[in-house]
């Protein structure tokens, strides 16, 4: 059996690219700095119908890309980031929708990013790239949404710094989004999480052959990243998942080093992580989107808030997991506090998982029945709305 006739695959797919705005026409970002051209990496699975009104946008969190589903050629053995949800029969049902994930802004994986070539210069931008926001984020993704011919999305759905950027495009653009979904996130970094990234940042900044952002012809901060990614990646994961997959399991060997090696199985585990991100990923990209998290509070204070949520007509869908201490259920219970208060639409899930903030990416059936019942509803409201007015 091939992989396109395998139930719930989406096949083959193949990242595109399209380049957006120009010097003359530039990308206007929150910082007050302009960007142009900007090229932008993305995906799409499953059919646009004939009313452009079955489009879902997924956005990913930190460290992913515009590969959300499917493999990149027969031999691949690395699936899109949501394999588990995107594809026929599976909640993001591309038989009904048509799926679309780009890379983000400020991304390493074929959109506009610091490592990217300045035109004005000839080299990477490095450190002189424009600092950048969530909604620069979302800003660009409606740029490419409007690109493939889509006035209004069913939904816009994402989880940890990809939520952030869904509830971003409710709040920006509310006559274009008929729903956003929420997973695992929050409307504002925690002090804590702040500090999380900032330790992280400092891990690379102190990398010797960090040199200021410009290291892409010479050696690389591997050692600051790979440190920055293993911090992280501890995050990522709750306790009880880790004593489960690891406890004090030794590593290749049967008694104590008594030394600096590698005895435990979870430290064997964290440098893997730290070794394989550093292959794929942007140090100076690591950077500015931590730095974007940090910034992102769409709700400073109550008078803001409602003025800001006043024009919002989306469905809210908001999720998070027990065990997820990066963001924990506190964060997704304000986020829903706020919506409640300001009197709009949103269903709250709060599901039990071993897997910590990683929980989201993971497939659990309780978690796939709810999205796909979410999403079925808005597009059985949207096909009625549709037949009415026909």
């Amino acid at each position: 059996m091939t992989l396109e006739n395998q139930p719930g695959s989406v096949g083959i797919v193949t990242t595109r690219h399209v380049e957006l705005f120009s010097r003359e026409a530039p990308l206007s970002l929150d910082c007050g700095a302009t960007l142009g051209p900007v090229s932008v990496a993305y995906e799409t699975y499953g059919t646009l119908n004939a009313t452009a009104s079955n489009a879902i946008l997924v956005c990913h969190a930190l460290s992913g890309n515009a590969h959300a589903a499917g493999l990149h050629h027969p031999e691949d053995k690395r699936y899109g980031w949501w394999d588990d949800y995107i594809g026929p029969g599976k909640p993001f049902d591309t038989r009904k929708f048509f799926v679309i994930s780009t890379n983000n802004l400020g991304g390493c994986n074929g959109t506009t990013g610091p490592s990217s070539i300045d035109p004005v210069s000839g080299h990477p931008y490095g450190l002189r790239f424009p600092m950048i926001t969530i909604g620069d984020m979302a800003r660009l993704q409606r740029a490419v949404v409007t690109h493939l011919g889509i006035h209004k999305l069913l939904a816009v759905a994402g989880g940890s710094m990809g939520g952030m950027i869904a509830l971003q495009w409710a709040l920006d653009y509310p006559d274009q989004v008929a729903s956003s979904i929420v997973i695992g996130s929050t409307p504002r970094l925690s002090a804590q999480n702040i500090a999380f990234n900032a330790v992280a940042r400092q891990a690379i900044m102190s990398d010797p052959h960090f040199n200021n952002g410009d290291h892409y012809d010479g050696p690389r901060p591997e050692k600051g990243l790979a440190l920055a990614r293993m911090m992280a990646h501890i995050t990522y994961l709750s306790e009880k998942g880790l004593h489960e997959k690891f406890g004090r399991r030794l590593q290749d060997r049967e008694n104590l080093s008594y030394g600096f090696e590698t005895d435990f199985a979870v430290e064997s585990y964290l440098a893997y992580q730290g070794s394989s991100f550093v292959r794929r990923f942007d140090a100076n990209t690591y950077l500015y989107i931590t730095k974007a998290m940090d910034y992102f509070d769409p709700f400073p204070d109550p008078e803001t808030t409602a003025k800001r949520l006043i024009p919002v007509t989306a469905r809210f869908l908001v999720m998070c997991f027990d065990t997820d201490w990066r963001f924990d259920s506190s964060r997704s219970k304000e986020l829903v506090k706020i919506l409640n208060w300001n009197r709009k639409e949103v269903t709250f899930q709060e599901l039990s998982s071993p897997h910590g903030h990683d929980a989201f990416l993971l497939d659990a059936p309780q978690y796939k029945e709810s999205l796909a019942g979410f999403l079925n509803r808005i597009l059985q409201e949207t096909t009625d709305r549709e037949a009415h007015v026909a």
